[in-house]
């Protein structure tokens, strides 16, 4: 199997400009490429993981991946996918996430010095933060018309809720990281999230019209999805975040190991290096609907998800206690926990919507209240459906709210 071949089986590729072309490319030769990663956040989070997974299958093939670390077009902000204008991020702010991207991204590609295909880190605040504007627009803005602008599906669905000049501009900006690359790096082909085709596509056009080169590409990975259509890595919290501070290594297990059946399958393929003819063994007893298959499937899902972002140790940990919990042993020091001073019990108890609360399992009182009255907590076991009980915690106590969340409680 070749390697477009592979990421066509592992459904990675959504789209591509000018795809035979590149094919015979990336399977006879060697490609730089790059992606970009608007630092909005102090944290990458799982919708970048198929970018990362892909950048890493074509690094293991001997193509040479640029990392973009979008310290310029993060100041205007992306209006894909999003009901209204981004949040305006400081210069300082900015560079601090990149500082934080690059360090998270050492775990999927390949950075060493003395490798051939080495990894390289890009910033476009290096060349867009001095660019003089009227001359940029002379410069590249002629080469875009705005009719095939507003056609862009990033832009059509900004239009009746308000589109600013703004943001309007991204997409010459975007167009010209790659321009830049190409002249400076040699970069022949950018890739994205299929969500950003207009976007990726616009770089590639701008080559091939101001330098009348033909050998710009553009490749938009499949987005991450569940069954249902919706952008996996939403919980409770918010995103599913990459920092262990903010998702610890539990946690983010814990995710994929509950994840639907239906969408087991697809997340192997996608965001894992398990071989290709392995996950089709595995997707036969999706299919068969066999439960102890499915979990076990489920389980090297979260293995290998954790193992990668998180590390082989880690990894073990969180299975263990995952196991633990799921055996009904109750114990394991690598569960979530949450240390409680004394001045929080009364008698060496707590009122169950107080532990709710002050374990971060529910946001409010009222929300913990609905929980309970629900039948959706329990401790040691135990499910509690009365609002105003009082919980002792001797040492400490084992919480389940809902189905999958396990949280222990402690006391100094």
């Amino acid at each position: 199997m070749t390697l477009f071949q592979e990421l066509k089986t592992r459904g990675l590729i959504a789209q591509v400009s000018h795809e035979k072309e590149l094919e015979e490319i990336l399977n006879n030769e060697s490609v730089r490429f790059y992606t970009g990663f608007d630092a909005t956040a102090d944290s990458l989070h799982v919708g970048h993981l198929v970018q990362l997974t892909l950048m890493r299958h074509l690094q293991k093939a001997g193509h040479k991946p640029y990392a973009l670390l979008g310290t310029g077009t993060t100041l205007v902000g992306d209006p894909s996918g999003k009901d209204d204008i981004r949040q305006m991020l400081t210069v300082e702010s900015i560079e601090k996430n990149a500082d934080i991207f690059k360090a998270q991204m050492g775990r999927f590609v390949d950075f060493s010095d003395g490798l051939e295909n080495k990894a390289v880190f890009v910033r476009n605040g290096d060349w867009l933060l001095d660019l003089k504007y009227l001359e940029f627009i002379r410069d590249i803005g002629v080469h875009f018309t705005v009719n095939r602008m507003l056609a862009a599906e990033c832009f059509k669905s900004r239009l009746e809720k308000g589109l600013s000049f703004f943001e309007f501009n991204y997409m010459l900006i975007q167009a010209y990281d790659f321009l830049h690359l190409y002249r400076t790096e040699g970069i022949t082909l950018q890739l994205g999230g299929d969500d950003q085709w207009s976007n990726v596509l616009a770089g590639a056009d701008l080559i091939r019209r101001k330098l009348q080169k033909n050998d710009a590409f553009a490749m938009t990975t499949s987005l991450l999805l569940t069954k249902d259509g919706v952008k996996m890595g939403k919980t409770q919290k918010g995103a599913l975040w990459l920092d262990p501070v903010k998702c610890p290594p539990y946690e983010f297990y814990q995710y994929f190991r509950n994840i639907d059946d239906a969408d087991v399958i697809n997340c192997l393929n996608m965001l894992t290096f398990v071989p290709v003819e392995e996950i089709a063994e595995l997707a036969k007893f999706v299919e068969a609907k066999d439960g102890a298959k499915i979990n076990q499937t489920k389980e090297l899902l979260a293995y290998e998800m954790c193992k990668i972002v998180h590390g082989g140790e880690e990894a073990v940990k969180a299975q263990n206690a995952a196991r633990s919990v799921f055996g009904d042993a109750g114990e394991s020091a690598d569960m979530p926990t949450t240390v409680l001073d004394a001045a929080d019990l009364d008698g060496g108890k707590i009122g169950a919507v107080a532990l709710l609360v002050k374990t971060g399992l529910c946001p409010s009182n009222r929300d913990a209240r609905t929980t309970i009255e629900q039948g959706g907590f329990s401790v040691d076991g135990e499910k509690i459906t009365d609002v105003n009980a009082m919980i002792e915690i001797k040492e400490y106590v084992v919480i389940k709210k809902g189905k999958k969340t396990f949280h222990k409680a402690m006391v100094k």
